[in-house]
């Protein structure tokens, strides 16, 4: 079936060449100027990935992106955004935007994150569908088909890269994983940055599911080789 992509995005030169681009991929392309607009679109059930400008008219691509959240958790997002706006990124990966690109960026990264976000989110509802809906270790479980995370009784709130993060290292629970391993398998793209990018994601997931709890962490570093998140 082919995947439909959702380009927010007020820049009309842009907004061309990433429809043009995405179109000679294969995929079905929507766009929309503007903030509100985009907004509509992406409520109506219908698309497979948005990708979505910060700066937009009418109403930024932060309030876009949490209202949609509010509706719909699942839905592949990757933020587009200015090289000087740190804080906006930050803010939109924790509102739960899948990745971003800064501009000005090269059309075949883009086009391989897009294809990860894709494929990663087609290996969710995978696991959701065909295998067992419950991930557990120790007092911290999963749900797939909702993913709500709980550990002892308590809820945790996880971005999606979070959750993806999460889910790979119990599936491989008791194994080492390297920082490659988890670019190469939760990211999935041909990353030629830092892996301490790694690092920051593990820190912040640590803080939420290991952080005031008196038991052994459950996410624990192989010093110089990775992590491994151990059943005991």
């Amino acid at each position: 079936m082919v995947k439909r992509i959702l380009v927010v995005e007020d820049e009309i030169q842009i907004a061309k060449i990433l429809k043009l681009e995405l179109e000679y991929e294969g995929y079905e392309v929507v766009v929309a100027n503007n903030g509100k607009f985009g907004l509509e679109i992406a409520l109506q059930g219908k698309i497979d990935l948005m990708l979505l400008d910060i700066m937009l008219p009418e109403m930024n691509g932060i309030e876009v992106l949490r209202r949609v959240r509010q509706e719909n958790e699942l839905m592949p997002i990757i933020l587009l955004t200015a090289r000087n706006m740190t804080m906006d990124k930050v803010r939109g990966l924790d509102l739960g935007a899948n990745d971003y690109m800064t501009k000005p960026f090269e059309m075949e990264e883009l086009l391989a994150r897009v294809r990860s976000c894709l494929r990663q989110n087609e290996i969710i509802t995978n696991v959701t569908n065909h295998e067992e809906d419950l991930l557990s270790i120790r007092d911290l479980s999963i749900n797939m088909e909702t993913r709500e995370v709980i550990r002892a009784n308590t809820s945790i709130s996880l971005t999606p890269k979070e959750f993806d993060l999460l889910v790979y290292l119990i599936s491989h629970k008791n194994k080492i994983v390297t920082r490659e391993n988890i670019i190469k398998d939760v990211w999935d793209y041909d990353y030629e940055g830092d892996t301490n990018v790694i690092d920051v994601f593990i820190w912040h997931l640590r803080k939420k599911i290991d952080e005031g709890y008196t038991s052994p962490p459950i996410i624990q570093t192989v010093r110089g080789v990775g992590y491994i998140v151990k059943e005991n």
